[in-house]
């Protein structure tokens, strides 16, 4: 973890502008090809939702800007981010759970499974104070094309927003929408758009 030296920061500008917004964030939709990842899922016999989250999580840890957050008038890069994660517990309701990265897909998998149990006997909604993390959530009933996540507004709440929604098949493809909420005060549209294609990438990738 290390504190960013604003003044010497190349976005200072931007992040003094957009940091006293009421609603500092915005979010893209599109849609990703998950038809090789959906493969190599299905053959391990992984949960998809965790070997997703994995996905994504480990999208965000190859950038810079994904592990920056704003503490107080300060901003931070952390070393490392983790998901935290909703997840239904009974009937319609959902609790939190905070997963541990790893960039081995198959511990992390081992991990989060024992996690999510631990919160399936102890259901929560409260949140978490670290700043290291990424809030990802699975809407698996839905094909969006568009979604909006809330944030507090004080203290600033910088902590990027993920969404994976309901895959479809389109010809030979499987296409999955995909939902990224940031701080526009930490990352511009550019930053979110190589985002997208560093997670392309991933998907991409033989087992």
């Amino acid at each position: 973890m290390q504190y960013i030296d604003l003044e010497q920061w190349p976005r200072y500008q931007h992040f003094k502008l957009f940091k006293d917004f009421d609603f500092p964030h915005f979010n893209l939709s599109a849609n990703v090809d998950i038809t090789r990842y959906l493969a190599m899922v299905k053959k391990q016999n992984y949960s998809f939702t965790l070997a997703m989250v994995h996905l994504l999580t480990h999208a965000a840890n190859l950038r810079t800007d994904f592990r920056l957050r704003i503490e107080g008038e300060k901003v931070v890069e952390y070393d490392a981010v983790h998901p935290s994660i909703t997840m239904q517990t009974g009937g319609d309701l959902f609790s939190y759970c905070r997963l541990e990265y790893s960039d081995q897909l198959n511990r992390f998998i081992a991990d989060s499974n024992t996690r999510v149990d631990t919160v399936k006997a102890n259901p929560t909604v409260t949140f978490s104070s670290r700043l290291d993390l990424l809030y990802i959530t699975s809407i698996p009933w839905v094909s969006f094309t568009s979604l909006k996540h809330p944030a507090h507004r004080n203290p600033q709440d910088s902590i990027p927003r993920l969404a994976f929604g309901k895959y479809f098949r389109t010809g030979d493809q499987v296409m999955m929408p995909l939902s990224v909420q940031v701080h526009h005060g930490l990352m511009d549209g550019i930053h979110v758009g190589q985002y997208y294609q560093t997670v392309q990438e991933l998907l991409d990738q033989d087992g």
